[in-house]
């Protein structure tokens, strides 16, 4: 080590310098944040979920059709084997991408399901699909690479993507298409930066889901582009009506699409077992990918609790019944809640095919006239109601579609019929 501010001639290590340094200068930091979130938005669901438990701190009666999150108590057998793995000593550490026996699960239930081989080296176990999706955007997208995120999104999906500095295309699809993106949209949306193409089927937040012929559609646009699918299928086990729930995977591995190898599955146990707080979600990918994905998560939050592993491989090895059991909840609170929103002056709402959503269109509020205004966007919309009728819904601005809102039905009937009666009677009152 030299002393600061000079060095001897002839160090070979400081690259031939002869002259003195100049003195240490003091540099002022400037107590900031990373640029990077600059362009980041906050959750409006989460944003709506704070406001609503501050009016019910002060004695109000909330409607909770805000956070997407059933309301149904996790099955009792995998809090029970979540009881047993504690007792049996799961509190340590386990391999970063899951312990071997989920990953085992997940490999078999999706063979199962999908109809297509999966091993369990293509599994990653995540804090959840959120965070399953966050660490494919680390490990895929950088400034330059633009990927689609077809309007009304997810709120996450096109802020992960700006977080590491990619660009989120976000073509806008329409009610009258049943909210799903054509392949001429698909197609002028295409670049050759683009990186990724992220679906979510059944949808949050529109709760729409691709059928075969309109998923095999898209397949064959992307064939001829170079690049990944994301297919996000959370929600893929409430389906409604019949639909015919079908995955991306299946159709390419069955019909020898060359797609079938850049095609990136998100799941999870959170939707379909009641599971949000256990944080258990997962990918499946190609192998190359999977051990990029092991390096991410390496260095982030290593593995998942090893608990809630142990829940996860319950839920998924154990008894099924309880899926139907809430599918069929749900389908009847979606019954009442498109019909509750259908009878309040004005709005119309399409019935979902999936998810627990319902999107409702309430552009013709605008411009009516509340005791703190006029109703000026879905935001003052989406603000009256959880004011004046207690309703707390996510304006359809954060999702990509202004003038919409969303209200999730993962609540009581009795919640959905005095919520929807409570917002009838307020935009009644509407100059």
């Amino acid at each position: 080590m030299h002393a600061l501010g000079s060095v001897p001639f002839g160090c070979t290590s400081c690259q031939g310098l002869t002259a003195p340094l100049p003195p240490r200068t003091r540099v002022r930091m400037t107590h900031r944040f990373s640029q990077r979130l600059d362009v980041v938005q906050p959750s409006a669901t989460l944003a709506v979920s704070a406001r609503a438990a501050a009016l019910r701190a002060q004695g109000r009666t909330i409607y909770p059709f805000g956070v997407g999150e059933p309301d149904f108590d996790t099955p009792i057998h995998i809090r029970d084997a979540a009881k047993k793995a504690l007792d049996a000593g799961a509190t340590r550490y386990t391999a970063v991408t899951g312990t071997p026996e989920l990953k085992k699960a997940i490999a078999a239930s999706s063979a199962a399901r999908r109809g297509a081989p999966c091993a369990p080296e293509q599994v990653v176990v995540g804090v959840g699909a959120k965070h399953s999706l966050f660490n494919l955007a680390l490990a895929l997208y950088e400034p330059g690479d633009e990927v689609i995120c077809p309007a009304p999104y997810w709120v996450s999906y096109p802020e992960q993507v700006r977080l590491v500095g990619a660009t989120a295309v976000c073509p806008e699809t329409r009610e009258e298409d049943g909210w799903l993106l054509t392949p001429e949209t698909l197609q002028a949306s295409l670049s050759p930066q683009t990186k990724a193409v992220i679906l979510c089927t059944p949808s949050n937040p529109t709760g729409s889901a691709y059928g075969e012929k309109s998923l095999r559609a898209l397949l064959e646009v992307l064939e001829a582009h170079d690049c990944w699918l994301v297919v996000d299928e959370i929600y893929a086990d409430l389906v409604y009506d019949g639909f015919k729930q079908v995955s991306a995977l299946t159709l390419a591995h069955r019909d020898g699409m060359k797609i079938r190898d850049r095609i990136l599955v998100i799941d999870g146990v959170s939707k379909s077992y009641a599971m949000t707080g256990w944080r258990i979600g997962w990918s499946i990918t190609p192998p190359a990918m999977a051990k990029a994905l092991d390096v991410v998560q390496s260095q982030s939050t290593t593995n998942p609790a090893a608990v809630a592993q142990a829940a996860a491989v319950a839920a998924l090895t154990g008894p099924q019944e309880s899926i139907e059991a809430m599918r069929l909840r749900f389908a009847a609170r979606r019954t009442r809640m498109v019909a509750g929103l259908g009878a309040i002056p004005g709005i119309r709402c399409r019935a979902p095919e999936g998810a627990f959503y319902a999107f409702a269109d309430f552009r013709a509020l605008l411009g009516k006239k509340a005791k703190n205004g006029p109703l000026t966007d879905d935001l003052a919309i989406a603000t009256f109601l959880l004011e004046e009728a207690g309703c707390a819904a996510v304006p359809g601005s954060a999702f990509g579609a202004p003038g919409y809102l969303r209200f999730s039905y993962a609540t009581s009937e009795e919640n959905i019929d005095a919520g929807l009666a409570a917002a009838k009677a307020a935009v009644e009152k509407l100059g």
